[in-house]
């Protein structure tokens, strides 16, 4: 539930930042859309699912051992990776409030996120090689 709300905030940040990309005259509005959606949906979805993904791993007895599956290994390294992505999508979106040529850093960086988000999300599912 945590992840799909990370996935969910990231793929509307991609899409408004191309929407802004597209529309000029509408530009203004939807790049502080995107960075609001950032600072609201973004950061609370990636702590809840830090604090849900430690609960499972300790629910789950996999915290005491020193190698985790491989599912949770991309987990864990797309989080550790994921939250310097974060905030450096929060502060181009903010960047892009005042300076409208970084919100194609906006849509680009939202983007690859976004792939590593679902990757992530089918190796968590389908728990390959386990």
């Amino acid at each position: 539930m945590n992840g799909a709300k990370r996935i969910g905030g990231i793929s509307a940040v991609m899409v408004v930042a191309v929407a802004a990309l597209r529309h000029p005259e509408h530009a203004a509005l939807l790049r502080r859309i995107a960075f609001q959606t950032t600072l609201i949906v973004v950061w609370p979805g990636f702590i809840a699912t830090v604090a849900g993904g430690h609960w499972t791993l300790s629910r789950e007895h996999l915290a005491d051992n020193r190698t985790p599956p491989g599912w949770a290994l991309v987990g864990i390294a797309v989080t550790d990776l994921g939250v310097l992505v974060v905030i450096v999508l929060t502060v181009f979106a903010w960047l892009a409030l005042r300076r409208p040529r970084m919100s194609r850093g906006v849509a680009a960086l939202a983007t690859l996120y976004l792939g590593a988000l679902l990757v992530t999300l089918w190796a968590m599912t389908t728990k390959p090689g386990s």
